[in-house]
């Protein structure tokens, strides 16, 4: 069960780097407010995917 939730973690963070991504270069999928904020999800984003990979590895 819990290899589930770190994959499903890390499938969630894959998403929203990417949404963040595709925003900060076409402005779409949240209007393009704020640069700032495309950082710092895609920050977030990544940081939630590493720590969900990490605890995954840990698991195996």
């Amino acid at each position: 069960m819990e290899k589930w939730f770190c994959l499903g973690s890390m499938g969630v963070a894959g998403l929203l780097s990417l949404l963040f991504l595709v925003d900060m270069i076409l402005g779409m999928p949240f209007g393009g407010v704020s640069l700032i904020v495309d950082i710092l999800g895609l920050l977030a984003g990544g940081l939630v995917g590493y720590l969900a990979f990490d605890a995954h590895r840990d698991l195996a």
